[in-house]
């Protein structure tokens, strides 16, 4: 690979080609830059070189296609080759945790090793995974040390930064986010860092945010325990409408309509999961609690979220009373619509809590059926992955929605109703409108709304519309 470092526009690097650097690198390249995107994973970058994205994200399959196209972007396993061909070095590696809540630290430090031993002119180095203040810190020290050991006797070490500019992608919502983002925070130490990454990003017609690194580090972490805060919140608010004959759905919306709170993020359900929150949520607490800060709002947070499994099963034994041998049709393995990705699932800690009372599970999920083939493969009699949700429900004792995706709010609940040995749904994300389903004659159960007030949902809609005009 030749040296483009020395270009006037300068090489863009992406260290890491999972669900952030994939985005990335395609995203960069969509906007006329060069880039190279590296993974030590050959198979990965066969596969990407070959048109494949890894995994399910809407609209990446022809955006990757753009970008082979483009001649812009150069794919390789040797990670040192793309540092020093690049000038900007964006690590988008993984932080996943550690037992005890901490990030694990150790392939950022890996590419700072790299980078440290590969430093043949000026770097930045822009931390765009997630981790901990004060990460950026050792970074510095890292590669200041290591050069130093790689240099010849006397020969002075190339000039780098760190900085960051954390991520705000969501999964099923990548590319918008890529391209329309509602802010970009960038942590910088130098001019020299602020002016190259300003000029990354001139063309944004957002907030940009620039801030010392540590900041810039601390307000993504913030940020995704805020909104892990706020599920949690209106999760318990769903169990006190159960016992008070509220709907939660109104009451979030009531909520919502205050500027201060939004509506956002006050979905009741089954809990939140994923690769970000849960972990972010745990590496957050670690961090304050090793620096004496106390965080028990934020250990609430999380017992309530694990709590929706235990409360959901619960719903399950409540509408088909013995679990034992009951044929259930699950809809939805994903830790949400839009994705492939079962890391943390809420529904697939489900499924595993069902298999544990004796229960015969037909599932079926859009994208995540591979992916949780995997980790909980098919069981004779007990565990079977069904291609179409209307296979999963034939002869069911009951139907439950774990995953909000699109296909299963528009199920033909006629169809179901004749599949189905006994005709009930119990409703994990409140994806379908309870006076339509049971009026198809089916008993249903959902998480903190009161039949009462379900009738006036539309009405309750058109006010809601005009007011706002």
């Amino acid at each position: 690979m030749s040296d483009r470092s020395s270009f006037d526009k300068p090489c863009i690097a992406v260290l890491g080609l999972g669900h952030v650097g994939l985005p990335t690198a395609l995203g960069f390249v969509e906007m006329g830059w060069e880039v190279i995107g590296a993974d030590e994973d050959a198979s990965k970058v066969e596969k990407i070189g070959s048109g494949q994205v890894p995994f399910y994200e809407p609209g990446m399959n022809d955006l990757l296609a753009r970008g082979l196209a483009s001649g812009r972007l150069t794919l390789c396993h040797r990670v040192e080759e793309a540092v020093r061909a690049a000038t900007i070095l964006f690590v988008c590696v993984g932080t996943p945790q550690k037992d005890s809540g901490e990030a694990d630290l150790s392939q950022v430090e890996s590419i700072a090793r790299i980078i440290a031993r590969n430093l043949n002119g000026y770097k930045l180095i822009v931390e765009k995974s997630t981790v901990p203040a004060i990460t950026a810190q050792w970074i510095k020290k890292t590669v200041a040390r290591l050069a130093k050991f790689v240099n010849a006797p006397g020969q002075q070490v190339a000039e780098f930064d760190v900085a960051s500019n954390p991520e705000f992608l969501q999964e099923g919502k990548a590319i918008e986010n890529i391209f329309h983002p509602d802010r970009i925070v960038v942590g910088v130490e130098s001019e020299r860092a602020r002016a190259l990454l300003e000029r990354l990003y001139r063309q944004f017609d957002c907030p940009i945010l620039f801030t010392n690194v540590s900041t810039a580090e601390l307000i993504k972490h913030a940020a995704n325990v805020f909104l892990s805060t706020k599920i949690s919140f209106i999760n318990m608010v769903a169990d006190i409408c159960e016992e008070v004959g509220a709907d939660v759905t109104q009451v979030a919306l009531g909520m919502g309509l205050d500027p201060r709170i939004g509506r956002e993020f006050l979905n009741a359900g089954i809990g939140f999961g994923g690769y970000c929150f849960p972990k972010d949520l745990r590496a957050f607490m670690y961090l304050a609690k090793e620096h004496g800060v106390d965080c028990g709002l934020l250990q609430e947070v999380e017992n309530i979220n694990l709590q929706r499994v235990e409360l959901f099963v619960k719903k399950v034994q409540q509408a088909v009373w013995v679990l034992q041998g009951k044929k259930l049709a699950v809809l939805g393995l994903a830790f949400k619509g839009g994705t492939d990705d079962i890391r943390e699932s809420p529904a697939l800690r489900i499924v595993k809590a069902l298999l544990g009372e004796g229960a015969r599970l037909r599932v079926h999920d859009p994208q995540a059926m591979e992916a949780a083939r995997q980790e909980l493969p098919p069981q004779a009699e007990r565990l079977e992955y069904c291609p179409a949700p209307y296979e999963a429900a034939r002869e069911a004792h009951a139907l439950l929605i774990l995953t909000d995706w699109k296909e299963y709010r528009e199920l033909d609940l006629a169809h179901l109703h004749e599949l189905m040995e006994v005709p009930v749904i119990v409703d994990g994300r409140n994806l379908l409108n309870p006076e339509t389903v049971r009026s198809a004659d089916f008993e249903y159960v959902d998480m903190g709304r009161s039949s009462r007030v379900a009738a006036v949902e539309s009405t309750t809609q058109l006010t809601v519309n005009n007011c706002a005009q």
